[in-house]
This record gives structure tokens, sequence and C-alpha cells, in this order.
């Protein structure tokens, strides 16, 4: 069996992305979390500081019971020039999930190629799909359905208007 990794929004369909916003807002109106991921554990790799990504990620697996793992590049062997894909091998034999907030996309596409486990694109200079599931999530609940609706990018052509396009 192949591991499913989200590197971009094209890594789903739209039914899937669909599943998961509805599944996330039924969630987050939910008093009692249920804690469907007792014992996991979530790494989470930063070349770039980061305060919503890591807050979001970190307090999201709290809330369904599993733990985070920090680790800035200087926490790593990678600063100090470890093959990146000999650190996706090591984290995935000892963890269940793993986000990277990378410089450069061939990174998170390299670990994710040496990868056991699940890599989630916390960020890349070319795209921001979780940050994109984040913006739609709140269009559904102000405004509804997000389905039909075009959206006027105004700005640089960055990793958000990259991830605006696969939307």
């Amino acid at each position: 069996m192949t591991t499913k990794h989200f590197l971009n929004l094209k890594d789903l369909s739209n039914q899937d992305i669909l599943n998961i916003l509805d599944r996330a807002i039924e969630r987050k109106s939910q008093k009692e979390k249920e804690k469907t991921l007792i014992g996991s554990k979530l790494g989470l790799i930063f070349e770039k500081p980061s305060t919503r990504t890591r807050i979001s990620f970190e307090s999201g697996i709290l809330n369904l019971g599993g733990n985070a793992i920090f680790m800035s590049s200087s926490d790593l062997q990678l600063s100090r020039g470890e093959p990146v894909s000999d650190t996706a091998k090591v984290a995935s034999s000892m963890l269940d999930v793993i986000a990277l907030r990378v410089d450069k996309h061939e990174t998170l596409d390299m670990f994710a190629a040496n990868s056991s486990v699940p890599v989630i694109n916390g960020l890349t200079e070319k795209f921001h799909p979780c940050q994109l599931l984040a913006d739609m999530m709140t269009y559904i609940e102000n405004k509804g359905s997000i389905s039909g609706k075009k959206v006027c990018w105004i700005g640089d052509i960055n990793n958000m208007c990259n991830s605006y396009i696969n939307a």
C-alpha cells in the first residue's frame, strides 16, 4: 500500500476536500472533542518559524488525544548536512505523521519520497495547502457553500496564489 501524503491540494479530490471541511466544522462545534488519535505522534519539522501553523498543528493533535514533537532545523542533523532522505527514514520510523514547513518544495518531495508515514505540507515556497483549507473553512462557516464561487487574487504569485489555483 502506498503512503498517502498531503503535499498540495491536487493530492485530494474535490469530494475529499469537502468531506475534510465538513468533518472539521463538525468537530469544531463539539464541546467534548472525540479523542480519535490517542497515542499518535505528530512530528513537526520547521525550517521556517511560525506562530499560527505550529499552534494549530500542536493544538489539533492534542485535541484529538495525540502528542506533538516539535523540531526546528537547528535541532536536527539536517543543519549539519545529513541527507533529507536519512532524516525522513529515521523520523518516520518513530512517528505516525510528519508536518514540514520548509524553504524548498524539493525538500518536502524528497522527505515524502523517503517517509513511511504520511507527510503534510505545512508550507513551502510553492504551496500552502493547509492555509487554503483554513480559508475555505472560514468561507463556508461565514458564507455557506463554496461550490461554484470565484476568487480574485490580488498580489504576488506565491505559495498562497498557487494553492488557490489548485483549489
